[in-house]
């Protein structure tokens, strides 16, 4: 490891990671990573001031004793640290990435996995070439199997995150409209999610494959991946599940093939929304299922999650119901988000989007597609918020809005109740702020 072998001594002596003064633990290692607008080296007084065991800095000009550990490179020195700690743990690690989905599989995979293993799952979104380092340095020699979620919005970054984490097994959820900017285009992130596969192929490793997915069965085809198991709908697989209901949470029934399960048919429900969290499920089943958890083990973490984050989140307000999916959105999200009030039974349903973000070029295209969508779906009241949308209202039936602030505003006239309301939007949208009005 190029980053010192002080440096991992010091963290097996102090093992919370901050970032952030803001979040400085007593003896915490403090890593000055630099951002946009700030250079954290300025802060390493700061953060020792407040209980920091060490600084890690790369600008000598900050170094106030003997607590600044100088390193070429911060971000690089987490990196490699974090690198150097997976290999030090002989454990199974589930690299999962993929457009949609990822974080709800995740929780998923890790509330039926942690019903016979010590578990460890990336928490929120910490996805990136930041987060994973950071989940890398939160397992633990008790963690048992671990679960890091990979995001991506160009190519090689996949890549670069699995010479990190050094997946094991690997689960791509899907592939869709999302990031289209940065990946140059759908096949642009045909190509980036695939760089899991492409890693799992080259260190022997096992894929997760949902049969039911095109151009998962295209990608498996073209990765050459040897190691494969299958989920779907159909029975040649290792897990087949049927949907059984959808209104208002899913049910579904799942078989496994084997002996010991010949003819059998496990039935659970779940505290889950929307149809396309099925394959989801499914996943989680499957990869339980191949790390040994019996069938009522699997049902009991499946009927056990509830889900949170805002994401396929059903609550109940005091005027209304509504499905808080606002954490992020790209159009194939959002056209499983309105298929699914679609297919809801209410007395009076509501569609409130909003924009979707890092769509390059397709941006016109994509909310154009969204609104005639959204105008086929069966609903009482259709709100779009944005620029993007706003842009291409026309002769369109709803009410437009520029930004949430103008939404807002026609909320506290308009008010809505007694509805099933849908309120998804990308993450830079903040559409959070609406739901103190429904």
């Amino acid at each position: 490891m190029s980053a010192s072998n002080s440096l991992y001594q010091h963290f097996l002596n102090h093992r919370t990671i901050c970032t952030d003064t803001r979040s400085i633990t007593k003896d915490c290692l403090f890593f000055a990573l630099k951002g946009e607008n700030f250079d954290a080296n300025s802060f390493a007084a700061q953060a020792l001031n407040l209980g920091a065991a060490y600084a890690v800095i790369d600008n000598p000009d900050f170094s106030i004793d003997q607590r600044c550990i100088l390193v070429p490179d911060v971000l690089t020195a987490l990196q490699e640290l974090a690198k150097y700690h997976r290999e030090q743990l002989n454990i199974p690690v589930i690299g999962l990435t993929g457009s949609n989905g990822k974080t709800t599989t995740k929780e998923l995979i890790n509330a039926v996995l942690s019903e016979k293993y010590m578990t460890f799952a990336t928490k929120g979104n910490l996805n990136n070439h930041i987060g994973v380092p950071l989940s890398l340095l939160s397992l633990t020699e008790e963690t048992e199997i671990a679960v890091i979620e990979m995001g991506a919005n160009h190519q090689k970054e996949i890549e670069f995150l699995c010479e990190l984490a050094q997946p094991t097994h690997g689960l791509i959820t899907n592939v869709g409209m999302a990031h289209l900017d940065g990946f140059g285009g759908f096949e642009g992130v045909k190509k980036g999610k695939a760089e899991l596969f492409t890693y799992l192929k080259k260190h022997d490793g096992t894929a997760f494959i949902n049969r039911n997915n095109p151009y998962l069965l295209e990608m498996t085809a073209a990765a050459d991946l040897t190691k494969t198991v299958y989920y779907g709908t159909e029975a040649n697989n290792t897990i087949s599940g049927t949907l059984l209901k959808t209104d208002p949470f899913l049910e579904l029934s799942w078989s496994a093939e084997g002996e010991s399960h010949q003819g059998k048919n496990y039935q659970v429900h779940t505290q889950l929304t929307g149809a396309y969290n099925f394959e989801n499920i499914l996943a989680a089943i499957v990869i339980s299922h191949f790390f040994g958890l019996t069938p009522a083990q699997i049902n009991a973490g499946l009927s056990g999650y509830q889900p949170k984050n805002n994401r396929s989140q059903l609550s109940k307000t005091d005027k209304n119901t509504v499905i808080c999916d606002f954490y992020n959105a790209n159009p194939s999200s959002m056209i499983a988000a309105l298929a699914n009030i679609e297919s809801l039974s209410a007395d009076k349903k509501v569609v409130i989007i909003g924009d979707m973000f890092e769509l390059g070029n397709e941006a016109a295209a994509q909310h154009q597609l969204i609104i005639s969508e959204a105008e086929n779906t069966h609903v009482n009241t259709l709100i779009f918020i944005g620029k993007h949308f706003f842009e291409e209202k026309g002769q369109h039936r709803g009410h437009f809005f520029q930004s949430p602030a103008e939404a807002k505003e026609f909320l506290t006239r308009e008010s809505i109740t007694d509805s099933l309301v849908l309120l998804k939007g990308s993450r830079g949208m903040a559409l959070e702020q609406l739901l103190p009005l429904l």
